[in-house]
Order: structure tokens, then C-alpha cells, then sequence
């Protein structure tokens, strides 16, 4: 079989405080006083106990540097690991409430991108969440940041607990469409088919996850008939208890189904992976042929923001991959 670490890659979901290295973390938060975190647990008791310790891994970043360091980084490591492009999620507006400096955090993720992605030759974009447990405003204030940087932000889109309804923040979704944002909301993870409806409802591209499609036969279609991607996320779900291993993912019915499913790790820290291996986890789970690695792949590129002259570039090196002999 193909080396994977080889496979050009798209992520499409991945949360860039999980990407932090743990050395750095420590470091961070030393510098600054705080007590990081301890290691992520095998896995959590419930979504409330990983939310909180996704808030300690936030609050050790206070500074512009930290935040350039971590992104710089995070170029470095998803080059080494065979991504080509990514978009990378990231709390904004919420780091810059924080910290009471709004533009602040932005920028500095965005200059730590372009000096990693320069150095390393990965291409990225952002997208910015929005917990569906926070205010309107702070909603607001995600989609002005996005509208100040149109080049480098691709989409915005809610994110957290699915029992917080997403008809507060329409207006604001309604303005982002209107404004060629585009627009990936996190569903079908907790939360069932109705739950992806109201995402797609809500304008929804993407879906980040989208596991809870499959418990409705006509949301499953609906997500089909307009072409929103999954980003599934095998390792994550795993860890978090919205699946209960690897073998039981819903991953081959999703495909069954006829859904563009893409890869990748959303919380690598807590899931113990990165992207090169949960295409590696899903290739030994489910005896996927490298054609099949290969669709992943493509499928990925196709559901992206990257500009055009980038996609033709990942699906050249693709079909270079596909087409040497195996290892």
C-alpha cells in the first residue's frame, strides 16, 4: 500500500488551540503565569468536562507572540504531515472579548499563518466558530472579523453544545450569505438528523461531523441533493463518546448513503492523532483501498474554500500519488 504521510491533503476541520504542541503549551503558560492544563484523559465524561479544558487550553494565550507562535507551528506540523492545504478553525472574537482587544488574536493567527505557510508551503484559510451558548453580538462580531479579512477567512459558523438553537444567530448567518461568507456549522455530533437539517436550514455548506443524519432517511437525502460535505472526524468522535470505537463509526454508512465524507481530526491533542493517521486509522478499520484513501482526498478538496489554482495543484498531486506503484 501507499505511504498516506505522501497523500496530498485537505483539512477541513481541525481546531487550531488543539493543534498546540505540548511543549509550547507549557511554555505559553509559564511564560504568563498559568497553569496549563494536564493531558487530555483517554476519554471525557461528557462534552461539558472537554469544553472546560478546551477553556484552560485557551486561557494560557495572551499575548500577539503566542498566538503567531502556535499558528506558525501548526504550519510546520501539517506540512510535515502531508497537507496541502488547510482551513483551520478558530474562536476569534472570543480570544479578542477575552483579552479585550478585538482584532488582536486574529491578526496575529493570521501573520503566524503566512509565516508558516510560507516557510513550510501550506496553504491555509480560517474559519471562525461561534458557541451556540454565547450572545448574538459576539456572533456579530465573529462576522466583522470576517468581513475585514475576506482573502483569509473563508467561512463562519456555529459550534458547540446542538441543544442551543441556531434561530437566534439567523440573522447574522443571513448576513454572512448575503456577504459571500461562507457559512460550515458543527451538527450531527451530539445531535441527530434534526440537528443537520437545521444546520443546513441555517445555510450550512458543510457540516462538520454530521453523524446524526443518518437516524432520518430524508435529512440524509437533503444532504446529499445539496452537496454539503461531511467533515468527519473518526478519532475525535471516538474519544469524546459519540461513537464507541473505531470499528462501530458510522463512517462506511455514511458513504453508503452516498454522502461526501472528507477526514480529519478536529481535536488532535484529545484525539492522539493527526491527519496522516486518522487516514491510516481508517484505512486498517475498514480495509479501505488506496483509490478509496485517494477519494477521501479529492473529496476534500472538492468541499474546500481553496482557490481554484490550489485545488488543481492538490488533485494533480493526488492522481501522482494514486498512480506510483505501491510501497
Amino acid at each position: 500500500m501507499r505511504d498516506l504521510a505522501r497523500l496530498p491533503k485537505t483539512h477541513l476541520h481541525v481546531h487550531l488551540e488543539s493543534t498546540i504542541r505540548p511543549a509550547t503549551l507549557r511554555e505559553i503558560a509559564a511564560a504568563n503565569g498559568i497553569e496549563p492544563p494536564e493531558a487530555a484523559p483517554e476519554r471525557f465524561a461528557g462534552f461539558r468536562a472537554f469544553a472546560d479544558r478546551g477553556a484552560r487550553v485557551r486561557s494560557c494565550l495572551r499575548g500577539p507572540a503566542d498566538f503567531a507562535r502556535i499558528a506558525r507551528e501548526f504550519a510546520a506540523d501539517e506540512a510535515a504531515d502531508g497537507t496541502r492545504y488547510a482551513e483551520v478553525t478558530f474562536s476569534a472574537a472570543a480570544h479578542g472579548e477575552r483579552l479585550g482587544d478585538a482584532r488582536m488574536p486574529l491578526e496575529a493567527v493570521l501573520s503566524g499563518l503566512a509565516q508558516g505557510g510560507a516557510a513550510h508551503g501550506l496553504h491555509t484559510r480560517l474559519i471562525l466558530d461561534h458557541s451556540r451558548r454565547r450572545p448574538v453580538q459576539r456572533a456579530r462580531r465573529t462576522l466583522a472579523l470576517a468581513l475585514e479579512h475576506p482573502e483569509h477567512v473563508a467561512a463562519i459558523g456555529m459550534a458547540g453544545e446542538e441543544s442551543y438553537p441556531l434561530a437566534p444567530f439567523a440573522e447574522v448567518l443571513d448576513e454572512a450569505a448575503r456577504a459571500g461568507v461562507g457559512i460550515v456549522h458543527h451538527a450531527g455530533e451530539a445531535g441527530g438528523a434534526a440537528s443537520v437539517a437545521e444546520a443546513l436550514d441555517t445555510g450550512a455548506q458543510r457540516i462538520g461531523h454530521g453523524l446524526g443524519a443518518l437516524g432520518d432517511a430524508a435529512v440524509v437525502e437533503r444532504v446529499r441533493a445539496q452537496g454539503a460535505a461531511l467533515e468527519v472526524c473518526c478519532s475525535s468522535n471516538v474519544a469524546l463518546g459519540f461513537a464507541p470505537s473505531l470499528a462501530e463509526h458510522p463512517l462506511p454508512r455514511l458513504r453508503e448513503a452516498g454522502l461526501a465524507v472528507t477526514l480529519n481530526t478536529d481535536v488532535p491533542d484529545v484525539a492522539r492523532t493527526s491527519l496522516t493517521r486518522e487516514y491510516e486509522r481508517v484505512r486498517e478499520a475498514f480495509g479501505c483501498s488506496d483509490a478509496e484513501m485517494a477519494a477521501f482526498a479529492r473529496a476534500a478538496v472538492a468541499a474546500s474554500f481553496a482557490p481554484a489554482q490550489v485545488k488543481r495543484g492538490i488533485e494533480a498531486g493526488i492522481g501522482t500519488w494514486l498512480a506510483a506503484p505501491p510501497a
